[in-house]
């Protein structure tokens, strides 16, 4: 788990790609104080596994499954990513709840500044829309923010200037591809709701069964 705080900025040092997978290595400082092999590291808003590591350098191993995910499959050599390590417990969560397990991508259409912040308009597909709410959580490439404004296909985040110093974000164009793992209440309470609705359609409780029995 994670809070969407990211703690540096690190550079990838080189991707190695097969035929579906990759293994990627990232230049780094501060996420990797008293790592171990096996340690989790948010990269991009990704949950990966320490697979090697050095002076300032760790390698990640990313599945077929993750590179058809995330923006992951976008990366070469020089790019910059947002990195955070695993929460602790007892920590401050500062952000929200990040489980790393990203639920999809989106596409940058627009920044636009006010006064000292920086409005940055995100389209994304229905699917993924539909857990977006008006001043909910999301994580955008790893980054817990606020929605500030959703419509039937866009979504608003309002990026302030100590977001802007310490993630990549706002290097971004419009065009760009970016990782998004929406809050999972909202998950959770789907599936519930779909598990109770197919378990009553199953033994045939509707509103003609309920009216027919007196019962509404």
């Amino acid at each position: 788990m994670f809070t969407g705080l990211i703690e540096e900025i690190g550079k990838v040092q080189s991707v190695v790609k097969s035929t579906k997978s990759a293994r990627i290595t990232i230049k780094a400082s501060k996420v990797l104080d008293d790592v171990k092999l096996g340690d989790s590291i948010s990269t991009n808003g990704v949950c990966l596994t320490v697979t090697d590591f050095s002076n300032h350098i760790f390698s990640v191993d990313v599945m077929a499954e993750t590179m058809r995910r995330s923006n992951l499959r976008y990366l070469s050599s020089g790019d910059e990513i947002n990195l955070e390590r695993a929460l602790k417990v007892g920590d401050r969560l500062g952000g929200h709840i990040v489980s790393g397990h990203i639920d999809g991508i989106g596409t940058v259409v627009g920044l636009e500044n006010e006064d000292n912040a920086v409005w940055v308009t995100i389209t994304a597909e229905k699917e993924l829309l539909k857990y977006i709410i008006l001043k909910g959580s999301i994580a955008i490439d790893g980054i817990s923010l606020t929605v500030a404004s959703v419509d039937d296909n866009t979504f608003k985040v309002s990026i302030i200037p100590h977001t802007k110093e310490v993630t990549t974000l706002l290097g971004k164009k419009a065009g760009d591809i970016v990782n998004l793992e929406c809050d999972m209440l909202g998950k959770y309470i789907e599936k519930l709701l779909l598990s109770r609705e197919q378990a009553t359609a199953k033994h045939g409780i509707n509103m003609k069964f309920l009216s027919e029995h007196g019962f509404v």
